[in-house]
């Protein structure tokens, strides 16, 4: 089940409290420790090719495009 199929059935519960914590109690997705659905993008929310050094938390593609923004320089 996606996240978003998850809070669009929450929506739908709001009116039946009983019936949406029983909901909640057997469908809700697991609050992640560690692994790759912990960290995402901020620019982009990926969560593929993080580049967490230096507190950037930014994919690979994000981080090219705002590197020289960043102050990092480009050696060939």
């Amino acid at each position: 089940m996606t996240v978003s199929s998850y809070k669009k059935m929450l929506k739908q519960l709001k009116e039946k409290p009983f019936i949406m914590k029983r909901y909640l109690k057997h469908n809700k997705p697991k609050e992640r420790e560690f692994g790759k659905g912990t960290k995402q993008c901020e620019e982009c929310w990926n969560t593929r090719g993080m580049i967490s050094k230096y507190g950037l938390f930014m994919c690979r593609k994000c981080f090219r495009e705002n590197a020289v923004n960043l102050g990092f320089k480009k050696f060939s």
